[in-house]
């Protein structure tokens, strides 16, 4: 290679890395101001307040990414109605919306398996599916048509059946009632005669208080307890049936997803996945605390539902799960979960069953 070739090539190396330099520096450098909307009002401990909640997130996000990516919460009615979440994210009103997918059945009945499955699995299992057993990519499939992604970013552990005013001894017992109940527990409830109601957490007391409703279900104990539900009801049944893990999900709209740099997406996405452990974690050692003083100091009967109730909306799960599976991408998803559920099923008995059934003190 001739001199003059050499000094050519070595000066436009030169140059063309000055010239890329601004680029990367820009990418690095630009900032984004999102907005983020909840289906829980402001202050809500767990989704809205403390650790792995929407602001804990938002405040991990803005620390991680050194200020780049700096998200505004709003509660539940501070800027959008509660339930109005994936409507504004998918219009781009919004950036982000933190809630649960189940809320959104009436848009796509896939969305519900993201949440909980009655009878379904526990934390350890749901996990398993959304990080490892391609669940996340289905929970994108579902929300693909809509410009939207989304992702874990919370979770209860499993729930309580919930707060009833009258005592349940057989399946007749739930003909009638007026209950507080969302996502696919509510159908199969349904299917036994329930008058089936939908509503926000801030106005689930003053109802059952009031005998609008004579039964609900929200989370667990510390959420409960905190929404005085144990002071209009004090038979409170702990069969986790409909819920036994319960997701909370992180909605985002896929435009403004696709304009982050990956490192940007990236920090979003390891931040939910903390936010979901920390959450549950949360959930374990604040929920222990206030089942024992609801018992000992609130009079309050905790006792699991009788194995006829439990057996009969097994029977009613089965059915309304059979029944979703005419719509071609719930099939999917259903096919999905309950073939990992299987493995993680048979797994699970001879480890997390075994402990506690034959080994823990």
């Amino acid at each position: 290679m001739s001199l003059i070739r050499r000094q050519f090539l070595t000066r436009a190396a030169v140059a063309g890395s000055v010239l890329g330099a601004p680029v990367i520096a820009n990418a690095q450098s630009a900032k984004f101001n999102w907005k983020m909307t909840s289906a829980y009002g402001k202050g809500s401990p767990f989704y809205m307040d403390g650790p792995g909640s929407a602001t804990d997130l938002a405040k991990r996000i803005r620390e991680m990414s050194d200020g780049r990516l700096n998200i505004q919460v709003f509660g539940a009615g501070e800027l959008i109605p509660a339930f109005e979440g994936f409507d504004a994210v998918r219009a781009g009103t919004v950036e982000m919306n933190h809630a649960n997918a189940y809320f959104w059945t009436g848009k796509t009945a896939a969305a519900q398996y993201f949440t909980a499955v009655p009878f379904g699995m526990n934390f350890q299992g749901m996990n398993g599916w959304l990080y490892d057993g391609g669940g996340i990519d289905l929970w994108n499939e579902v929300y693909a048509p809509f410009g939207m992604v989304a992702m874990p970013c919370g979770n209860t552990g499993v729930q309580m059946t919930g707060w009833f005013k009258k005592e349940i001894k057989t399946v007749a017992d739930l003909k009638g009632l007026k209950m507080r109940i969302p996502g696919l527990a509510g159908k199969v409830y349904a299917n036994l005669g329930v008058d089936v109601k939908v509503l926000p957490g801030g106005e689930i007391f003053p109802a059952l208080e009031r005998g609008v409703i004579d039964a609900a279900e929200f989370v667990g104990p510390f959420q409960d307890r905190r929404l005085g539900l144990h002071k209009a009801a004090k038979n409170y049944y702990t069969t986790g049936w409909h819920e036994s893990s319960t997701v909370s999900e992180l909605l985002i709209n896929k435009a403004a997803w696709d304009k982050l740099p990956k490192d940007l997406q990236a920090i979003v996405s390891n931040a939910s996945a903390a936010c979901n452990v920390i959450s549950e974690g949360w959930c374990q050692r604040a929920n222990s605390e206030a089942m024992e003083d609801l018992i000992k100091n609130q009079g309050v009967i905790a006792r699991p539902l009788p194995d006829d109730v439990i057996k009969a909306l097994k029977v009613e799960t089965d059915k309304v799960l059979a029944d979703g599976l005419k719509d071609p991408m719930t099939k999917k998803v259903h096919d999905s979960y309950m073939s990992f559920k299987a493995k993680y099923d048979r797994w699970s008995e001879i480890s997390e069953e075994a402990y506690h059934l034959k080994v823990r003190g």
